[in-house]
Formats: C-alpha cells, sequence, structure tokens
C-alpha cells in the first residue's frame, strides 16, 4: 500500500512503512509543507501499534539537503520576521521530538547529501545506514547560524563523542560513509542500490523481537541516554524487564525458543 502526499511518500510492507521525502527538485530541502507532512506523520505513530519500524530515505540525488533557504519562510523579511522564525524554528523541533517520542525503531538511509537539517534527521534516527557518497555537515554554521540546531549538537556529542561534534558544529566540514562509520554515526555503508534491502534486513530482525518488547527498548535508550547514574540506569532496566516477564508474548518467546520454532506474537 502506498500513500503519497504533497511532499512525503509513505509505503508499506507489512509491519513495516517506508517514508520517503519527495522534493527531489529541491533535493528534498525542508520547508513549512515538507516540516508540516513529517510532523504529522512522526507524531501520529505514537497511535499506531500496526506500524513496528519506520524506514526513512530521500528520492532523486540526495536524502537532504537541510533548511530551503528559497522559501518565503526563511527569505521574507520585515516586521514579524522574528516571529516567523520562531515558528519555524518549533516545527523542526516538533519533527525530531516526534521522532525521539514515537515508539517505533527509525532506520534513515542515508545517500548523497545529508546537509543541515539532513544530518539532524538522520542523527534523531535510531540506525543510520549510509551509501558510499553519502555524506553529512552542519550546513547551519555556514548560513550565517550556530552549528547546532534541530538536536544536532545533543545527537553528535553522544553518538560520536566531543571532540567531533565541535569539529562538525565549527568547521561545517562533511563528513563521509567511511568515517562516520568509523565514528559510530552509521551502522553500515553499502552501495546505493543495497540502501533499502540492507535496512529491510534490519527491520526483519527488530521484528523477530515481541511488540511490547521493542517499543519499551525505545523508550528504555531514550531515557538511558541522559541517565545520572548507573543505579539510575538499572532501576529503569529493572522496571522494563519486570513489566515485560508479564507478558503473554514473553512466555510464547520462551516456548519458542524452547521448542525451537519461530515465535508467534500477538502483543498481549
Amino acid at each position: 500500500m502506498t500513500q503519497e502526499n504533497k511532499t512525503i511518500i509513505v509505503e508499506r510492507q507489512g509491519a513495516v512503512e517506508i517514508l520517503t521525502l519527495n522534493r527531489p527538485d529541491s533535493l528534498n530541502a525542508l520547508n513549512p509543507a515538507l516540516l508540516g507532512e513529517l510532523d504529522r506523520y512522526f507524531n501520529g505513530l505514537c497511535d499506531r501499534e500496526d506500524v513496528r519500524v519506520v524506514l526513512l530515505k530521500g528520492s532523486g540525488r540526495a536524502f537532504c539537503a537541510g533548511a530551503d533557504l528559497k522559501s518565503e519562510a526563511f527569505s521574507s523579511d520585515g516586521p514579524g520576521r522574528t516571529q516567523r522564525q520562531m515558528a519555524i524554528q518549533r516545527s523542526c523541533a516538533g519533527v525530531i521530538r516526534n521522532m525521539r517520542r514515537c515508539p517505533q525503531p527509525i532506520i534513515a538511509l542515508v545517500h548523497g547529501s545529508a546537509a543541515g537539517g539532513g544530518m539532524s534527521l538522520a542523527l534523531a534516527s535510531d540506525l543510520r545506514i549510509l551509501s558510499r557518497d553519502a555524506r553529512m555537515n552542519a550546513a547551519y554554521i555556514r548560513a550565517g547560524l550556530g552549528g547546532c540546531d534541530m538536536g544536532a549538537g545533543y545527537f553528535l556529542t553522544r553518538l560520536a563523542g566531543h571532540s567531533l561534534a565541535t569539529e562538525v558544529a565549527f568547521t561545517g566540514r562533511f563528513i563521509g560513509a567511511e568515517r562516520a562509520q568509523a565514528a559510530g554515526l552509521a551502522c553500515a555503508v553499502v552501495e546505493q542500490d543495497a540502501l533499502l534491502e540492507t535496512g529491510m534486513e534490519y527491520a526483519r530482525d527488530m521484528l523477530k523481537a515481541a511488540p511490547m518488547g521493542l517499543r519499551m527498548t525505545k523508550e528504555s535508550l531514550n531515557i538511558l541516554v541522559d541517565a545520572p547514574s548507573l543505579e539510575a540506569a538499572l532501576v529503569i532496566e529493572d522496571r522494563q524487564q519486570v513489566l515485560l516477564t508479564g507478558t503473554a508474548d514473553h512466555r510464547e518467546a520462551v516456548a519458542a525458543f524452547l521448542g525451537r520454532r519461530e515465535a508467534r506474537y500477538t502483543d498481549t
């Protein structure tokens, strides 16, 4: 099943949805229409237990070129500019917030440029698979702005460390696929025509987990990244495991393991 909106395309393959940024003539640059559709899509996922994994990709020659500076939202001057820019910033932040809040793991399939906001979308995803030609940069610093936007400073320091984060944020230099993988920003680097199938392979592995177990794992990882201590982390993990041992799916998983068969989950 395929659903095509103005700026995104959503395709369904079983419990996996493939979300495609669909502004290829603009290298999928982020304008208010695209930001709005992304915000609504990720916000809507919070109540959709039928979708268990999301693959995020771009159409055309690039993943996402960042903000569409030709858009009136960015270029229009005069009275009210600050208020318009705050509305845009809040829209950008809302997309990132909903990507982290939704219970489905998000796998970014990055080819070509992921610049500025495009890099932020990739970093806000749970996994990143890059094509060999993929490259990312903090384009915001080269637009007369700060080098941290849409969560990039938060994610970069946690995923790759402070040293790489400062290099990226201060210089706006591109990081290629191989270096991104070496820094821990990518779980795989493949040929561009293998991106989708590689993403589906990761998704199929995730679907072998019990539905509630997968959802709670994302929730726990979101909290644990800022856990103040080992003791706090252990409390969160203990809570997760105790809750999940009470599910029928846990009992089914144990029975399937002992019976050497595939588990048949019911999300109960």
